[in-house]
């Protein structure tokens, strides 16, 4: 089943140097951007990461240190992959634990603000894992019966992932062929930054979701320790989530100088 848009969407996956989303870096990104009208523009680029890529890295999607050596760093593209992006929804296979987050990392280290928090995002593997609990090579042999040669190329796994989102419409009737419904209905988005370490509580009130201070409010933590801020700003934390603590700390701050 063809999806209905009203936005035009990117289907989009990432190779990597590892699975850090602090120190990693991406070495490939396929794109399938679907417009309303049902075109499709495809594009795969190789990135050149800056840094040494993992020999468990290189065993999965088969990508080498000089397969890249001469490929453009991520600074390089990232204006113009912003600009193809823009307006648009977003899609893919676990992303919003991995590829958004390491994404928007790369992003910010350029220096190009993207904010995906304004943009509607389907993970096909949370509609996958809520209504059948299997992999993205057995997704695709159960939803559209295909062997999936080249799994973990980014191309061949943006392809796979495409096809499995149509198939899954095909297969649910509950499912809506609506962006929004696949957004909600595949992605909880209860958390303040992209690595989750601040989420919301009941209150949608912000609380830290790692160490000591697991499930404490943050406005509360810096209150009685300061100097925690300094611990997680000079720390291996994501760019996003530091951005994402320093908004809340200036709220803290406003009020007591209120």
């Amino acid at each position: 089943m063809k999806l209905k848009l009203e936005n035009p969407i990117v289907i989009f996956d990432l190779e990597t140097t590892g699975l850090n989303l602090t120190t990693d870096r991406i070495v490939e990104i396929s794109v399938i951007k679907v417009h309303s009208d049902g075109n499709e523009e495809h594009k795969t680029r190789r990135i050149n990461p800056g840094i040494p890529i993992s020999a468990e890295a290189s065993a999965i999607h088969g990508i080498k240190d000089e397969d890249v050596k001469d490929c453009p760093k991520f600074r390089e593209i990232a204006k113009s992959l912003a600009a193809f992006i823009e307006g648009c929804d977003m899609a893919g296979y676990n992303l919003i634990k991995f590829d958004i987050p390491l994404l928007a990392e790369e992003f910010l280290r350029a220096g190009v603000d993207v904010n995906f928090r304004k943009v509607r995002i389907v993970d096909v593997q949370n509609i996958f894992h809520k209504m059948e609990q299997r992999t993205l090579v057995a997704a695709y042999k159960f939803y559209c019966n295909k062997a999936l040669d080249n799994a973990h190329s980014a191309d061949a796994d943006t392809e796979a992932t495409y096809e499995i989102l149509q198939s899954q419409l095909d297969r649910y009737p509950e499912l809506q062929n609506d962006v929004k419904f696949l957004s909600e209905f595949s992605v909880n988005l209860q958390n303040f930054d992209y690595a989750s370490r601040i989420i919301a509580d009941k209150d949608k009130e912000p609380v830290f979701n790692f160490g000591k201070y697991k499930g404490r409010k943050v406005k509360e933590v810096l209150r009685i320790e300061p100097t925690y801020y300094s611990w997680i700003m000079n720390g291996e934390f994501p760019l996003d989530t530091k951005r994402v603590l320093t908004e809340i700390r200036s709220t803290v701050l406003q009020g007591k100088r209120g």
